[in-house]
């Protein structure tokens, strides 16, 4: 076995000096480049994007996804089963609501629950009455009358 230099030792996770990466270089130097986009801000894009199309005799600037919502829209109308249940569905995740804070709040507590909320309560309403009697504490708008 070679000896170390110094206080530097090659082995497991000490790789020799020379075939370190240098400071500022990294191990694929190639990489991603800088502002390459995703699928998903490309599909955002190109959905954003308008075109003219013709309904009727009149011509619309509209986006991608309309166009192609209202393509859906008219083969569905036509008879298109596919289509129809395709559309059903986007509907329905479209209007689907989520739960949010509101609603639990109006949802019925459970008897444990509620028990230990009046327990809460009535410990917090003891400590807070003791207070407002001590002696020789006015309060100071008793005074201003």
């Amino acid at each position: 076995m070679t000896k170390p230099k110094g206080d530097y030792a090659v082995g497991y996770g000490r790789p020799p000096q020379a075939s370190r990466f240098k400071s500022g270089q990294s191990g694929n130097p190639k990489g991603r480049p800088k502002g390459t986009k995703n699928l998903a801000t490309d599909l955002t894009e190109e959905l954003g994007e308008t075109i003219r199309i013709r309904e009727g005799e009149r011509q619309l600037t509209v986006s991608k996804q309309r166009a192609m919502l209202k393509a859906l829209v008219a083969k569905a109308l036509k008879g298109d089963a596919r289509a129809a249940s395709l559309l059903i569905a986007l509907v329905a995740k479209a209007t689907e609501e989520t739960p949010g804070p509101a609603a639990e709040a109006q949802a019925p507590l459970a008897e444990a629950d509620r028990q230990i909320l009046d327990d809460f309560l009535a410990r917090a309403a003891a400590r807070e009455a003791p207070a407002a009697s001590v002696p020789g504490v006015s309060d100071e708008t008793e005074g201003k009358a």
